[in-house]
């Protein structure tokens, strides 16, 4: 099963980098290239690659994006997809959750990233 997370080039690479800090991401995570327009100089990070195995994976994912969202100066953006399923998350919506709204939120990503269950399908 495989997740993609969308946002700027150098949030992508610095997300990257907590991920593959994590044991169980190891291998798991790449950022994905497209071709640069005529103007630009050299290839264009712009998604992020995660596969996905158990569903200890799908909380884990969902803890550090909030954990490193959490971390982010400024108004940071990402979009976590999974198929036609998707959830936006910003950084300053993060910052400004009580507990109960960061169990929520992980919940949403948790649901997003693990897609349908096997009686919704």
């Amino acid at each position: 099963m495989d997740v993609f997370v969308r946002a700027e080039a150098d949030q992508l690479r610095d997300l990257h980098s907590w991920l593959i800090e994590e044991p169980e991401f190891r291998g798991r995570v790449r950022l994905l290239e497209r071709d640069g327009a005529p103007h630009e100089l050299g290839p264009t990070t712009d998604l992020l690659q995660v596969a996905l195995g158990s569903g200890g994976a799908v909380a884990a994912l969902a803890g550090i994006v909030i954990a490193w969202l959490n971390s982010r100066p400024g108004e940071v953006s990402i979009r976590i997809s999974r198929g036609d399923q998707e959830v936006e998350v910003t950084a300053k919506g993060v910052r400004s959750l009580a507990p109960e709204g960061l169990r929520a939120l992980t919940g949403q990503i948790s649901e997003v990233v693990s897609g349908p269950s096997e009686l919704e399908r």
